[in-house]
């Protein structure tokens, strides 16, 4: 999570323990006696040969695991089968001794022909179905990453941080821009479709964790480690736009990236571009990190969330704070407003969110839902009457806000899930993952693709956030992560439901 005034990525990532860089190792299974031990400490990973292999080492390890499962199988059925021949030899032993004989001895002829017979089709059988089962789960797996190509195209690249990138959010007003938010205390302006940057904001003095869009004018709203939220102005002018990237070529969606540094993106930083120093308002009224801020419906009123576990209301125009929301046990981590009605969601590390309904100004009442067993790391609203909930427990939550003792779909992932986003149109969920996948779902919790990672696209460090933007005909996600850059991607929504 942000640090406090911190802006190294030494510490932000220390906060988040990402995985170091794994040099890549050549697949080549060692057949072994199932019943032959193995060397105290070494694992069934750490049994490779060779030196070829371009397979990631967590697939290799997930296909030996596999592989294993289907030997074990056939080493069961082995015994089995053993058995069952003793059992056919007793027998057999036991007629001859009463006179009755087996012709040629055979124990597959005569009076256990039958039974024999039945034995060896059920061991048939059961080889069918462990092998179709194991395989099934190979199969499918390189099934997903094929057609993820055709759903998800590489829009554009947007590299210009010099330290991770907390957040991104896309203008509501024309012209559309893409908005960041980075631990490098800046906030950067983005042409969407030529990836220039155009305006920075650099009036905080730390990391600036959240970036927010007012919903009628060109105003922007950014929390910061400073414990401070600020209100600023701008104004851009968008590039003649360039050629579209060309796409087209194959990637590797499973293609390890990791033998490349961690932090090193590709091309130089913006070059200088207008900056903005001075906020027009200035809300400092939390003790600790201000985490998260968000306009509130009509843009008049503003809420922060900040690790003092409080969440602050505060009028815009005059920058008065106007309630303090409490309750929370531990830090927050996340704020919401829903787009129609004056409703706040809150997160906290408590492992709960928090439901604020300011709709009767005589009466501000607040739901606690505990429907996670860790950090809550964003709670969100959809058009319709549904709230979203991602958490490090590694599940997304949907419920509907008008029955929410318990939620009416869970999504179970792989990975710690961070800052959410629901698209408006469509209603589909990104989920950005620490181990840097990117994977969209659907209300009712049926997954619909992943976003391609290889050595050529994709992110290198933990995802941190999603932003949708479904302002023109086609639909572009936006993704940031701590390796300094945020990504646009083109989704092919017809292609993506026809798939579901």
């Amino acid at each position: 999570m942000p640090v406090e005034g911190g802006s190294s990525s030494g510490s932000a990532s220390a906060a988040r323990h990402p995985k170091q860089k794994r040099k890549a190792h050549s697949l080549s299974i060692r057949r072994t006696n199932s019943t032959e031990e193995r060397p105290p400490g070494i694992q069934r990973g750490d049994m490779l040969e060779g030196q070829d292999s371009k397979l990631p080492i967590s697939l290799r390890n997930n296909l030996l695991d596999l592989f294993g499962q289907i030997e074990r199988e056939f080493e069961n059925l082995y015994i089995e089968n053993l058995e069952l021949r003793r059992e056919i030899d007793s027998l057999n032993e036991r007629l001859t001794g009463d006179g009755q004989t087996i012709e040629g001895g055979d124990p597959t002829k005569g009076a256990l022909k039958t039974k024999a017979s039945h034995s060896t089709s059920q061991l048939s059988q059961k080889l069918k179905t462990t092998y179709k089962a194991s395989t099934s789960k190979i199969v499918s797996s390189f099934k997903a990453t094929t057609g993820s190509r055709a759903l998800c195209q590489l829009l554009k690249e947007y590299v210009g941080h010099r330290d991770g990138i907390w957040d991104l959010s896309v203008t509501r007003t024309q012209p559309v821009v893409l908005g960041t938010a980075s631990a490098d205390h800046s906030a950067l302006l983005w042409s969407i479709e030529t990836g220039k940057c155009l305006l920075r904001y650099a009036g905080h003095v730390g990391s600036v964790n959240s970036i927010k869009f007012h919903p009628t004018e060109q105003m922007a709203l950014t929390a910061s480690g400073d414990q401070t939220a600020h209100i600023w102005r701008y104004m851009v002018q968008l590039p003649a736009p360039q050629p579209p990237p060309d796409v087209s070529a194959p990637c590797d969606d499973d293609q390890d990236s990791s033998d490349r540094e961690e932090g090193e993106v590709d091309g130089e930083g913006p070059c200088e571009v207008p900056t903005v120093r001075v906020a027009t308002a200035t809300l400092k009224s939390h003790q600790g990190v201000v985490i998260a801020a968000d306009w509130l419906v009509g843009g008049r009123q503003v809420v922060t969330a900040s690790w003092d576990r409080a969440a602050n209301l505060y009028e815009v125009e005059t920058s008065e704070l106007v309630h303090t929301l409490t309750g929370h046990d531990q830090e927050l981590t996340h704020c919401c407003t829903h787009p129609t009605q004056r409703l706040v969601v809150t997160s906290s590390r408590d492992t709960t969110f928090r439901l604020w309904d300011f709709r009767d100004p005589s009466i501000h009442s607040v739901n606690v839902f505990q429907g996670h067993t860790d950090t809550v790391t964003s709670a969100v609203f959809t058009v319709g009457d549904n709230v979203v909930s991602g958490s490090d427990d590694r599940t997304v939550k949907v419920w509907d806000l008008k029955n929410m003792r318990s939620p009416i779909a869970t999504i179970r992932t792989d990975s710690a899930v961070n800052r959410i986003s629901v698209s408006a149109n469509q209603r589909i969920i990104a989920l950005p993952h620490d181990n840097r996948q990117v994977r969209l779902f659907d209300m009712s919790g049926v997954r619909l693709a992943r976003l391609p990672r290889s050595n050529r696209m994709g992110h290198r460090r933990m995802v941190c956030c999603t932003a949708w933007n479904e302002e023109n005909q086609s639909c572009n996600l936006f993704t940031c992560g701590f390796d300094r850059q945020a990504i646009g991607w083109n989704i092919n929504i017809p292609a993506l439901l026809q798939e579901k």
